[in-house]
């Protein structure tokens, strides 16, 4: 019975770790994002079961992998990205490029709505891409994995891990955005190879309920970062399956011409072009949402008043390079004014011993 009781006590406190009651943070200021709050003070019970039963309906593993089969799944999913998103929330993310587990989770913590575990760019594969999303998931934060490229291969692998959300890159015609659709749905309706019986996505297969309600709240995004891509991006966000436009400006200001100037008149325009284009495709009940990562001379805010449903502010990488860099020129700059200040220390010492 010991060990029954250890048991029931883990799923009594994955069954309660989300509180309708926490307490809310009046100190923060009116903020233009809606951000995830943690309840620090989960209060673990005890509880005897007589048996412990599997789970029969979930939304995707990478929230809440150990979640109790008592709990509804209309509970669940008010929780999931693509829930919100119908809700009217503007979610604030980063991008995870160091596939490290531990800034994984400090991300998770620190408040974000959403984080994109980039294969696209970063160094990891799928096992790295693996640790992140359970330090994701330990969090109660989305998970989304960004593609190295469009594929089944890369998309069936990724699925089954169990994100939230997938990310196709260089999507450029309505063509390429049906087949990242098919690349997500099991036959007859897409291509998506079958291992529902094992992997993460299903809890290893204790989710009964998988099959019937896998693709209820995958967010499946698409890239719009060409000049072609742009030309299109209305008749992309129109393909059924297609929920959310990811707008590329650094590979879009590359293949205009401007690597260098991301910010220049032109790429600026391409961009409002396709923005409208995307945010028009929702006015008639269908569409899709519109993303996208802000850069120096176009911020998070900015791109909010334009009506982006998703931002991603940061970069992992890049929030610990500024951190460092500045961390070790406000060193070399103390000694820097420490040698000057001993300097005029003792000029003053010199001029008031001959003036004695």
């Amino acid at each position: 019975m010991p060990a029954l009781t250890a048991a029931a006590t883990f799923f009594s406190l994955s069954s309660n770790h989300q509180n309708p009651n926490k307490p809310q943070c009046s100190s923060l200021p009116n903020l233009p994002f809606n951000f995830k709050t943690l309840n620090p003070n989960t209060i673990i019970t005890t509880t005897t079961f007589k048996t412990l039963t599997p789970l029969k309906s979930s939304t995707s593993s990478d929230v809440d992998p150990t979640s109790s089969s008592t709990t509804p799944i209309s509970a669940a999913s008010s929780f999931s990205l693509k829930s919100r998103l119908r809700n009217g929330e503007t979610l604030y993310g980063i991008f995870l490029l160091s596939f490290s587990p531990t800034l994984a989770e400090i991300s998770g913590l620190a408040g974000y709505d959403f984080a994109v575990v980039d294969m696209e760019h970063g160094p990891g594969g799928i096992t790295e891409a693996l640790n992140c999303l359970r330090a994701l998931a330990s969090t109660q934060t989305p998970a989304i994995i960004r593609l190295p490229e469009t594929c089944p291969t890369w998309a069936k692998k990724a699925l089954d891990l169990g994100p939230q959300g997938i990310m196709f890159p260089m999507v450029e015609s309505p063509k390429m955005a049906k087949k990242a659709v098919s690349y997500c749905r099991f036959p007859p309706e897409g291509i998506r190879g079958s291992a529902h019986t094992v992997v993460r996505a299903s809890s290893y297969g204790i989710d009964e309920g998988y099959l019937s309600n896998y693709g209820d709240e995958l967010l499946i995004m698409c890239q719009v970062e060409s000049e072609e891509g742009v030309k299109k991006a209305d008749e992309i966000a129109a393909v059924d399956g297609v929920d959310c436009i990811q707008m590329g400006p650094l590979d879009l200001s590359a293949s205009m011409g401007y690597l260098w100037d991301p910010g220049h008149k032109k790429v600026r325009e391409m961009m409002r072009a396709a923005e409208k284009a995307v945010l028009g495709s929702k006015k008639g009940g269908g569409g899709a949402y519109l993303a996208g990562f802000s850069m120096p001379h176009d911020g998070p805010i900015d791109l909010k008043s334009r009506g982006y449903n998703m931002v991603a502010g940061t970069v992992d990488v890049g929030l610990f390079r500024s951190a460092a860099v500045d961390d070790v020129k406000k060193f070399k700059m103390s000694l820097v004014q420490g040698s000057d200040d001993e300097e005029e220390h003792d000029k003053d010492a010199d001029e008031k011993y001959w003036s004695e």
